[in-house]
């Protein structure tokens, strides 16, 4: 019964928060993170979802990267064409999680972005 539960939770709550959370994860501060992580953190307690689940950064973390693994390996995927260009280098550098080119740092609002959190995530 519990693994039922805890199932159906993971399909439905989970996939909520999860689904478009790579678009507004980066505008929610760290009281709004807390409150999801609480209200997970509950969930547990009460046996709905599985103890072992990560925190909700993680979670985000994940979910981002293979989002932006989807989106740098397919041409033809709608928000391709929001990358910014490919970085050509004369050099022989390091590797890179990515070769595009770093933007400017515009503003707060365009830094919360999805494209350009992620294009700056390892840039180190």
């Amino acid at each position: 019964m519990d693994g039922a539960l805890q199932s159906i939770y993971r399909s439905v709550v989970l996939a909520k928060l999860l689904y478009t959370s790579s678009s507004w994860i980066g505008f929610a501060n760290a009281t709004d993170r807390q409150k999801i992580q609480a209200f997970l953190n509950r969930s547990k307690h009460s046996g709905f979802c599985d103890s072992e689940l990560d925190d909700f950064d993680t979670l985000c973390d994940m979910y981002d990267e293979q989002l932006f693994s989807r989106i740098l390996h397919q041409p033809d995927h709608v928000l391709y064409p929001l990358l910014p260009p490919e970085n050509v280098s004369k050099y022989n550098l390091r590797n890179r999680p990515h070769n595009r080119q770093l933007s400017q740092r515009a503003s707060r609002s365009t830094d919360c972005n999805f494209i350009v959190r992620m294009v700056i995530h390892d840039m180190y």
